[in-house]
C-alpha cells in the first residue's frame, strides 16, 4: 500500500497547487476522497485482523484534538496567539513521552526538505534555534564557505558533506523567513520547467536542435521566457 498512498497524497499536492487553475476545487475534491479511499481501506485491512476499525481511527484523532487544544475545548487562554498555540501543542506531546527523543515523531520517510523544516521547528521549541534571522544567514554564508573549502580539498565526501550542511542551513533559513522549503522548490520547479519548455519551442521555432544552438542561444531564449512572465505582485 506504500506506494499508492505516496501517490495519492502528492496528487492532493498536485490538485492544492491548482486550487487557482480553471476546475477550481473540483480536482482537490476528487484527490481528497482518493486518498480518503487508501485511509479506508488500511483501516479495512487492520479490522480484518481484529485490530482496529475506521471508527477508532477518526475517535483517536478527535481524543487527541481535544487533548491538545485545551485553548479551544477546554476553555485555556492564548488562542489568538499563534506561537504560544504551538508551544503549547509541542509541550503537551513531549508531556506524553516517556522515552526518546522531541524528534522521533517526525517521519523518517518524509521528502529531505521537509523533514528538515519539521525537525527545526520541533528543537526551536526548547529553544535550540538562532535567536533571530542574522544568524541564520550567517549560518548559511558559513556552510557556503565550507563547502567552497571542500571543493577546493577535492574530497567527495567532504563535498558531500558541506553540501548536505548547507541545504539543512537553508532549510533552517526558510523556517525563519516563514516559507515552507518543499512548497518553495516544488515552486521553483515548475517556474524551471515552464521556462525550459518555451527555450525549447524556441528552438522548434527556429529549426534549431537543442544540442546544437550554443549556451548564448540558449541563454537568450530562456530570458525571453523569463519576460514572458507575469510580473511578480
Amino acid at each position: 500500500m506504500r506506494p499508492y498512498l505516496l501517490e495519492e497524497a502528492h496528487e492532493v499536492l498536485d490538485a492544492l497547487d491548482g486550487v487557482g487553475a480553471p476546475g477550481g476545487l473540483g480536482p482537490l475534491r476528487e484527490e481528497l476522497g482518493d486518498l480518503l479511499f487508501q485511509v479506508y481501506f488500511l483501516a479495512r485491512l487492520a479490522e480484518e485482523q481484529g485490530a482496529f476499525d475506521i471508527e477508532a481511527v477518526a475517535e483517536a484523532v478527535v481524543t487527541k484534538m481535544i487533548e491538545r487544544h485545551p485553548h479551544v475545548y477546554g476553555g485555556e487562554t492564548g488562542a489568538g496567539d499563534v506561537a504560544g498555540t504551538v508551544g503549547a501543542w509541542e509541550a503537551r506531546k513531549a508531556a506524553r513521552r516517556t522515552t526518546g527523543s522531541r524528534v522521533d515523531g517526525v517521519p523518517s520517510s518524509l521528502p529531505a526538505l521537509l523533514r528538515a523544516h519539521r525537525v527545526g521547528e520541533k528543537v526551536a521549541h526548547v529553544g535550540f534555534d538562532w535567536p533571530d534571522l542574522s544568524g541564520v544567514l550567517a549560518k548559511v554564508d558559513e556552510e557556503r564557505a565550507e563547502l567552497d573549502e571542500a571543493l577546493a580539498s577535492g574530497d567527495p565526501a567532504a563535498i558531500r558533506h558541506e553540501y548536505g550542511d548547507l541545504l539543512l542551513a537553508c532549510a533552517s533559513l526558510g523556517r525563519f523567513l516563514g516559507i515552507a522549503g518543499e512548497d518553495a522548490l516544488r515552486e521553483a520547479n515548475a517556474r524551471f520547467e515552464g521556462r525550459f519548455r518555451k527555450v525549447e519551442a524556441s528552438a522548434r521555432a527556429a529549426g534549431v536542435a537543442m544540442e546544437e544552438a550554443g549556451l548564448d542561444r540558449l541563454e537568450s531564449w530562456w530570458q525571453d521566457a523569463k519576460r514572458e512572465e507575469a510580473p511578480r505582485s
